[in-house]
C-alpha cells in the first residue's frame, strides 16, 4: 500500500494530566502515516487525486490546539478517528504523538504514544415486524449514519418476508446495508445494540417479534467467535430474508468459511426453495 508520511509536525498544545499542562501547554511532535492508493495521482500528476498534506498538517494543528485531553493516548486516538472520517481515501492510519518534555523528573528524549487504526467494511441486516416497521428501519439506518464512527455507503431495497423459526408472529420488513466504520467488531455490536434499544427492542423470545433487529453479517473478511459475537453470521446462508437484500448490493462478497460468494449462496437457496 502507498503512503503519505508527515514526520514530527511541531504543535504547541494543551494536553496532560497536570493542571499546568492544560493551562500553559507544551510542545508535541505528531507523525502521521496514511495508507492510500496513489497510483492515479502519480500517473496524472494531479493534486485532486491525492491528499493535500499541507491541508492535513493544518487540520492536525487545529485539532490538537482546539481540544484538550489528559492523556496523550486520548489525543492520538481521537485524532486518528477524525482523520479517517475526514479523508475517505485513507484506508489505514498510524499516528505517533511525541511529548519531548514529559514531566517525569528524569533525563529522557521523549515519550511517544503510537496508535494504528483502519477503515473497515461491514454488511448488516435490518429487520422489523412490530409497530411502524418502515419507520423503525429508517430510524436504524439514520442512527447508523449519524454515528461519527460510521458511514452508510449503500442500502438494498426493503422487502417483506415471512418470519423465520417456529414463533407465531407477523411478517417482517428486511433490508441490508453496507457501512464503512472505524469501530472494531465488538464496538460496532455495542452501537447496534444501542440503536435497537432506542427503538424499544427487547430480547424476551428467541426469534420472536421485534421493533428493530440489527445483525452483523460480514466485517471485512474477519472470522470472529466470541460468546457475544459470531462473524460471518452463522446462519446467513439459510436465510432468504438476509441473502436476497444482501445479494442486491454485494453479490460478489466472499464468505471466508463457506468459500462461496453471496451470489452463489443466494442461487443455491433459490434452487432449494423451488
Amino acid at each position: 500500500m502507498d503512503q503519505i508520511i508527515i514526520q514530527d509536525l511541531s504543535i504547541y498544545a494543551k494536553h496532560g494530566v497536570y493542571t499546568e499542562e492544560n493551562i500553559l501547554g507544551q510542545q508535541f511532535l505528531v507523525s502521521v502515516y496514511m495508507d492510500l492508493d496513489l497510483l492515479r495521482a502519480g500517473q496524472a500528476d494531479d493534486l485532486s487525486r491525492t491528499i493535500d498534506y499541507g491541508a492535513v498538517c493544518h487540520f492536525i494543528t487545529r485539532y490538537m490546539q482546539e481540544h484538550t485531553y489528559k492523556l496523550v493516548e486520548s489525543a492520538a486516538e481521537h485524532l486518528a478517528q477524525e482523520l479517517l472520517m475526514q479523508y475517505a481515501q485513507v484506508n489505514r492510519i498510524r499516528i505517533k504523538v511525541k511529548k519531548p518534555w514529559a514531566p517525569i523528573g528524569l533525563p529522557i528524549k521523549n515519550v511517544c504514544v503510537s496508535v494504528d487504526r483502519a477503515r473497515h467494511n461491514a454488511y448488516l441486516s435490518l429487520g422489523s415486524n412490530m409497530g411502524d416497521r418502515m419507520a423503525y428501519i429508517r430510524q436504524g439506518i439514520q442512527e447508523l449514519d449519524a454515528l461519527s464512527s460510521c458511514k452508510v455507503c449503500e442500502q438494498s431495497q426493503v422487502i417483506e418476508t415471512e418470519p423465520y423459526g417456529d414463533v407465531e408472529q407477523g411478517p417482517f420488513l428486511n433490508c441490508a446495508v453496507h457501512i464503512e466504520t472505524i469501530l472494531n467488531s465488538q464496538q460496532l455490536l455495542e452501537e447496534l445494540h444501542s440503536i435497537e434499544a432506542h427503538a424499544g427492542r427487547t430480547r424476551d423470545i428467541h426469534w420472536g417479534p421485534r421493533t428493530l433487529d440489527l445483525d452483523i453479517l460480514f466485517y471485512d473478511s474477519q472470522i470472529v467467535h466470541t460468546p457475544q459475537l459470531t462473524i460471518p453470521h452463522p446462519d446467513l446462508h439459510n436465510r432468504m430474508f438476509v441473502l436476497k437484500p444482501l445479494h442486491e448490493i454485494a453479490p460478489w462478497y466472499f464468505h471466508p468459511l463457506l468459500q462461496k460468494t453471496v451470489g452463489q449462496m443466494y442461487e443455491s437457496l433459490v434452487q432449494k426453495d423451488v
